[in-house]
């Protein structure tokens, strides 16, 4: 049985829940077209590397608000968002401003595995966050669906993952995503506890000062004023490591 959807508001923000008090998706109702959540701006750090995607998808709708934004932002890309739960994709065509179907934008109401099998290869950017009602960890976390998600992504391909949970879980979902992608980088932990990663298919050549370029080219075109802090985050990443 599905999780139920409900809806709360607090201080102009609409929030999404799935049979819990945890927020699944959030939208400010001033300025909808913002990434409200922190975590959900960091699943934005793929754009510091790939500046012309063709075909973007996202696993876990939420309230649609990655898939709004690329949605917007990248006109010359295909949105595919793929969500299980009516519910969750009827609340956000009602409720959080997702546009209807068109040439461009498909919400695929399926088993995110059936998904993956079905585009082999055939994308640019995934963006994965995928969690039960309880969110203790990601209801997808197996290196086989790593695995999966690698076979669907093209030669240049991208994965942004949400990783919410303990330091176990975090620990796992990572050693999965380095057994199925060629490199795997990660920012540090938000307050809130999600921790967000970026798997490569091909190792990239990072230069530090094009980053940091490519964070003001960011913040001029998408409006998103964190890419110099994602630049911070690999750094200090860098170095840790």
């Amino acid at each position: 049985m599905m999780p139920q959807v409900s809806i709360s508001e607090h201080e102009g923000v609409r929030y999404l829940h799935l049979g819990s008090a945890w927020v699944q998706g959030a939208m400010r109702l001033d300025a909808p077209d913002q990434l409200e959540l922190h975590y959900i701006r960091q699943m934005m750090i793929w754009s510091l590397f790939q500046t012309d995607p063709r075909r973007i998808a996202q696993l876990g709708l939420g309230a649609g608000s990655l898939t709004r934004f690329c949605y917007q932002h990248f006109p010359q890309a295909r949105i595919d968002a793929v969500e299980i739960n009516p519910e969750v994709v009827q609340a956000s065509r009602l409720l959080f401003n997702l546009p209807p179907d068109d040439q461009r934008l498909n919400v695929h109401t399926v088993d995110a595995l059936d998904y993956l099998d079905a585009v082999y290869g055939e994308l640019d950017v995934l963006q994965v966050d995928v969690y039960s009602d309880q969110a203790e960890h990601p209801a997808l976390e197996s290196e086989a669906f790593y695995q999966a998600c690698r076979k669907a992504l093209g030669p240049q391909g991208l994965l942004t993952v949400n990783l919410l949970g303990s330091e176990r879980v975090h620990a796992r979902n990572l050693h999965a995503l380095q057994e199925s992608f060629s490199a795997v980088v990660w920012l540090p932990e938000t307050h809130d506890g999600n921790l967000v990663a970026l798997a490569f298919v091909d190792p990239p050549q990072i230069d530090f000062d094009d980053l940091y370029q490519r964070a003001e080219e960011i913040h001029a075109l998408l409006g998103l004023d964190d890419g110099k802090e994602w630049v911070d985050g690999l750094y200090a990443w860098m170095d840790q490591d």
